[in-house]
C-alpha cells in the first residue's frame, strides 16, 4: 500500500475448527445428485405425457423443470470448486466460484420464468383444451418430487446463499407444479381454458417474488460488499473499543465465498505492538462474534499516510 510503517504486524485467522464460517455439509454431494437424477427421470416422464395428453402445460412445466436441472448443475459445480485446494495463482482456492454459481443460478430461474410467460400469455389469447385428468396426476407427481428434491437442501439453505438457490430452484418448480394441479382442477370444474395460462402468471410472479432476493443478494457478494448478517459499524466499534488501539482505518470486509468471509484492518496503537495473543484474542472475537474467519491485521505505531482508499472503508 506504499506505507513505511516504523513497527507493524500482521495476523492471520482461519479458524477452520471454530464459530467463524461453516462449509456446506459433506452430503449435499449426495443431494446434488440424488436431485438430479430425480429430476432428469421426472422431466423424461412430463415430457412424454405432455405429448401423450397434448397438454402445453405439462411441457411448459417439462421444461421448467430441465431448466433447474441445470441449475442444479451449476450449484454442483460451484459447491465443488469452492473445496479446490489453494494455489500459487488462487491463493484463495476457488471459493468465490459459489458466488458465480448462485448468481448464475439466479439468471437462468429468470430466463425459465421468462419462458413460462411468454407461453402463459400466447394460450390466454388462444385457449387450449387440457386432459385435466392426466395433467393432474402427472403434475401432482411433480410436487412430490421437487418438494423431496427441495428438503435436501433445506438444512444449508440459511447459512449458504448457492446452496438457498437450490433450495428455491426446487421449491419453485414445486410451485409450478401446484399451479398446473390447480389449473387442471379448476378446468375439470369448470370447462374454462383460460384458466390454465392464469394460474401460470400468478405462478410466475411468486417465482420472481423468490428469485429477486436471490439474485441481489448473490450480486452483492460478487460485487464484493460486506455479507448479510454483518454490520460493520458494530465490527468497527468492536476494535476501536480494544485495548490500545487510538484509531481504526482501512477497514475491508469481503466475502470470499457462500459461506466464508475475510477482514483487513490497520490498527493504530501508540504503545507498541501488543503481541500474538492480542492478535489470536481479536480474530478469535470476529470469528465468534461475526462469523468473520479469515482476518488480516495490521498494528501501526502512528497513523500512516492514507492509502488511497477513504479514511475507513467498510
Amino acid at each position: 500500500m506504499g506505507h513505511d510503517h516504523a513497527n507493524h504486524g500482521h495476523g492471520h485467522s482461519h479458524a477452520h475448527g471454530g464459530h467463524g464460517h461453516s462449509h456446506a455439509p459433506a452430503d449435499f454431494g449426495r443431494a446434488f445428485a440424488i436431485g438430479t437424477a430425480l429430476n432428469l427421470l421426472f422431466v423424461g416422464i412430463e415430457g412424454g405425457a405432455g405429448f401423450l395428453t397434448n397438454s402445453v402445460a405439462l411441457l411448459a412445466d417439462a421444461g421448467h423443470n430441465l431448466s433447474d436441472v441445470l441449475g442444479l448443475l451449476i450449484a454442483w459445480g460451484g459447491a465443488e470448486l469452492a473445496k479446490r485446494p489453494t494455489s500459487k495463482r488462487f491463493t484463495y482456492g476457488l471459493r468465490g466460484s459459489s458466488i458465480l454459481a448462485a448468481l448464475a443460478n439466479a439468471l437462468v430461474l429468470l430466463v425459465a420464468v421468462g419462458a413460462i410467460a411468454l407461453e402463459a400469455f400466447r394460450r390466454l389469447s388462444d385457449p387450449q383444451p387440457i386432459q385435466a385428468g392426466p395433467v393432474m396426476i402427472v403434475a401432482a407427481i411433480g410436487i412430490v418430487v421437487n418438494l423431496g428434491t427441495a428438503m435436501l437442501f433445506a438444512s444449508g439453505r440459511k447459512g449458504d446463499v448457492n446452496i438457498r438457490g437450490a433450495f428455491l430452484h426446487m421449491a419453485a418448480d414445486a410451485a409450478v407444479s401446484a399451479g398446473v394441479v390447480i389449473a387442471g382442477a379448476l378446468y375439470w370444474w369448470s370447462g374454462a381454458a383460460w384458466i390454465d395460462p392464469a394460474v401460470s402468471l400468478v405462478v410466475v410472479a411468486v417465482i420472481l417474488w423468490s428469485t429477486w432476493g436471490l439474485l441481489k443478494e448473490s450480486t452483492v457478494l460478487a460485487l464484493q460488499a460486506v455479507p448479510p448478517g454483518i454490520d460493520p459499524d458494530k465490527v468497527a466499534a468492536m476494535l476501536e473499543g480494544l485495548p490500545g488501539v487510538a484509531r481504526l482505518h482501512d477497514l475491508h470486509i469481503w466475502p470470499m465465498s457462500t459461506t466464508e468471509t475475510a477482514l483487513t484492518a490497520h490498527l493504530v496503537m501508540p504503545a507498541g505492538h501488543p503481541g500474538d495473543a492480542f492478535l489470536a484474542s481479536t480474530q478469535h472475537r470476529l470469528s465468534h462474534d461475526f462469523g468473520i474467519g479469515h482476518a488480516t491485521l495490521q498494528i501501526e505505531l502512528t497513523e500512516a499516510a492514507d492509502c488511497g482508499m477513504g479514511e475507513r472503508l467498510v
